[in-house]
């Protein structure tokens, strides 16, 4: 028996796309590296969201067999909608991933997590061979953390005690993010919590030292990863 899909199908982005057109143009030109066969790792975020239309597309008009490893509950959920095949990581490596970022500073070092996917963002950048990075050009910053705290994704029973280890490693600001449309915090894709850190200077090892806290399951910090940067004009 089918089930009946008809509340994901009528799913939509759940907020006001900025620069809809840009991120258009450079979801196909993401789209159109896809050859037949390709595992593709897709994060989240609108232009992620714009990029599986484009896709979808193409395996429309094509015939092009791909299949992808959603970062996010609402991305797989576009990919049902639009008829997307998808996999897991648990028995298929991406061949390449595409996401966004909330912040790319010169040296290509990006904060992500606004949208509380940073932990399996950050595991399909790392599984895959090749990883592309949208952005519009108000993402671009000179100093990283000059905009957006950086998400830090922790285990509920081990809030008090990275509070107090985030503060030793020099943060100026912390707090729990609170949902919205519920009360209390957010949770993310995995149960935890997200504080929101801001620090006056973000260092090149901060990333590894917040990892390494007892409780903190992952930060939105990807520093010196090897990506590719497409900028929507």
């Amino acid at each position: 028996m089918k089930w009946n899909n008809q509340l994901i199908e009528q799913l939509q982005w759940s907020n006001t796309i900025i620069n809809r057109a840009g991120k258009e143009r450079v979801a196909k030109e993401v789209a159109d590296i896809a050859k037949n066969g390709d595992i593709i790792g897709a994060g989240s975020g609108s232009t992620v969201y714009l990029t599986l239309f484009a896709l979808a597309e193409r395996i429309r008009k094509e015939a092009l067999h791909i299949e992808i490893i959603p970062a996010s509950n609402e991305i797989s959920m576009t990919c049902i909608q639009l008829n997307i095949p998808q996999t897991t990581l648990w028995n298929k490596r991406p061949d390449w991933t595409f996401d966004g970022a909330d912040e790319v500073d010169p040296q290509h070092n990006l904060i992500k997590g606004r949208g509380g996917a940073m932990f399996k963002e950050k595991l399909l950048i790392k599984s895959s061979d090749k990883s592309y990075i949208i952005i519009d050009p108000s993402k671009k910053v000179e100093r990283l953390g000059s905009k957006f705290p950086v998400p830090v994704e922790v285990f509920p029973g081990a809030l008090n005690h990275a509070e107090q280890e985030i503060r030793r490693l020099g943060a100026s600001e912390i707090t729990l993010r609170l949902a919205v449309g519920k009360d209390g915090p957010i949770l993310t894709e995995n149960g935890n919590f997200i504080l929101d850190v801001r620090f006056d200077t973000i260092g090149s090892g901060l990333e590894q030292q917040l990892k390494s806290i007892a409780g903190v399951i992952e930060s939105g910090l990807f520093i010196g990863y090897d990506i590719d940067i497409i900028t929507a004009e």
